[in-house]
């Protein structure tokens, strides 16, 4: 066990208010190691397309933002939650009411920092016009999807600023993970002050103020992103680092290449080059278990997709094994559920129908299908697959239009650059694409949410089901967690029945950190802030 006392373990509900104590600043810092002066040089594939909390998508905008932005619970060292802008919180019996207490710190700009500046980020979020992606995370929040959906006002939602530190949020229905779920950006706070100032330029290095460790001190788009410590922050002092540079390359090998340079302190990894990698890097290399899934999605609400037997014929002629062990040969493991082994509150997940069939029964089944929905050597199934220019992505989209030419479906293969990329998912111009989700807090109703009908535009594929719909409402009034569990797994089956997804991997993660990186902990999560980190000398 880390020598750390305030980490939360879990995130039950507690009975008869309890009230969650102030984690201990003097023993988080007893944690870290030296201090010293020092600019952390991070390669990570992908730009940001914002740095407004409200308006990112990606994995790789979150990291920046979790360096900038202190959100009411925070990434800890090993990526666990802990204390962040509140120091306390108190919940309710019945696990609705949330009551937290806002530290007493500042913006960048010295302007104090409020429990007004959670309810109106929250509320900004949440406001149709803004247009939030994300905007669905927070509708577990009493009022948020009725306010999202233009059938209500902002003061219905239940987020309420009851004087400068005390801050209330009421929930729809009880919900373990939702300290959890605080650590994620649609919980930032917002500078009004700024922002009504500013409009959507505020977010410029010369205009924009945070409350976390690092400040936006450049931008220069497919370049670098440069961050500067932020004298400001309440936990400065114990912060090593000087400045933060993330080089937002989309080509791996040559970011890869700057770290063989020592150009870099951590980045991606080419996955072509992985033998060499664990013969002359392995003290380096991280490969670690992460909570994702790698999938391909159909566009359902078009021909040929609308029909569920040419889905499931390609699902099925997808052999997800020879992918993991032939393809990437990185330790991936070949996924047959949406929802990974091993999220909490969950047990084994549901896994698709032809798991334990020889692959050419499944090829000779799923010939049969396509053919009884009139496709076949007269009339074959041709169609386009996208995927953005990133790492693996190529390699996997030529092996798997391989396996589908044995059922005679042509897939034509189309590339774009990954901001592009996720600008035509989010549009639905596509009929099957690349896809992928990382757990934005450890639950399983986080995974499947991407095929509620009222989800917006991270439903990708356009999926609806009411009876799926039904399920997840069900699952988010049972309070029994084993109950809620087995209901989730119903609408779980119900989604592998349908396929508008096709699962692919489980993710792991992949770095090269350098051994001059200190206070670096592999976890699941993949959360690396960089205030808890230094570099020796």
């Amino acid at each position: 066990m880390r020598p750390v006392s305030c980490f939360l373990s879990s995130f039950r509900i507690r009975p008869r208010r309890a009230v969650v104590a102030l984690c201990c600043v003097a023993a988080l810092a007893a944690a870290l190691p030296a201090r010293g002066a020092a600019t952390l040089r991070i390669g990570q594939a992908g730009e940001p397309e914002s740095m407004d909390p409200g308006l990112i998508t990606t994995v790789e905008a979150s990291h920046i933002l979790d360096d900038m932005f202190l959100t009411l619970t925070t990434p800890g060292p090993d990526g666990a939650a802990i204390a962040g802008a509140a120091d306390r919180w108190a919940i309710s019996e019945d696990g609705l009411t949330y009551t937290f207490t806002i530290r007493d710190h500042a913006w960048s700009d010295g302007t104090p920092v409020t429990a007004s500046d959670f309810e109106y980020g929250m509320k900004r979020l949440l406001n149709p016009k803004t247009g939030s992606e994300y905007a669905s995370l927070l509708f577990i929040i009493k009022g948020a999807r009725e306010y999202n959906g233009g059938e209500g006002s902002a003061a219905d939602v239940a987020v309420r600023a009851l004087d400068d530190r005390t801050l209330r949020i009421t929930l729809t229905h009880p919900a373990p993970y939702f300290l959890s779920q605080l650590t994620h950006q649609t919980a930032a706070p917002l500078p009004r002050h700024v922002v009504e100032k500013y409009g959507a330029r505020w977010t410029k290095p010369e205009h924009i103020v945070v409350n976390g460790a690092f400040k936006l001190a450049e931008w220069l788009p497919n370049v670098r992103i440069r961050l500067v410590k932020n004298p400001a922050f309440y936990d400065a002092a114990n912060v090593a680092l000087n400045e933060v540079v993330y080089y937002t390359y989309e080509d791996v090998a040559a970011l890869q290449k700057r770290f063989r340079a020592d150009e870099l302190d951590v980045s991606n990894i080419d996955t072509e080059q992985i033998d060499w990698l664990r013969e002359n890097l392995p003290e380096a290399l991280r490969i670690v278990p992460y909570e994702g899934i790698y999938f391909y999605m159909a566009n359902v609400r078009k021909p040929p997709f609308d029909d569920a037997r040419v889905r499931r014929a390609l699902a099925m002629a997808i052999d997800v094994d020879a992918i993991t062990d032939r393809v990437l040969r990185v330790g991936q493991r070949p996924a047959y559920s949406f929802v990974p082994p091993g999220v909490s509150n969950y047990g084994q997940p549901s896994t698709v129908a032809w798991k334990d069939r020889p692959y050419r029964e499944r090829v000779a089944k799923a010939k049969r299908l396509l053919a009884e929905a009139g496709y076949g050597p007269g009339n074959p199934l041709a169609f386009t697959l996208r995927y953005n220019e990133l790492g693996a992505h190529k390699r996997i989209a030529v092996a798997i239009a391989a396996m589908w030419k044995k059922l005679g479906a042509r897939a034509k293969l189309f590339s774009t650059e990954s901001k592009t990329y996720f600008s035509e998912l989010h549009r639905g111009d596509f009929q099957i694409a690349r896809a992928a989700w990382i757990a934005d807090y450890d639950d399983a109703q986080n995974f499947l949410s991407l095929f509620d009908s009222r989800s917006g535009p991270i439903n990708y594929s356009g999926y609806r089901n009411r009876d799926f719909d039904s399920l997840m409402d069900r699952a988010s009034t049972t309070l029994d967690l084993k109950s809620r569990a087995k209901i989730l797994r119903r609408a779980e089956a119900l989604v592998l029945r349908d396929v508008p997804a096709m699962p692919i991997y489980y993710y792991m993660s992949l770095r090269l950190v350098s051994p001059r990186v200190e206070g670096w902990v592999d976890n699941a999560a993949n959360k690396h802030p960089s205030r808890f980190l230094s570099l020796t000398r």
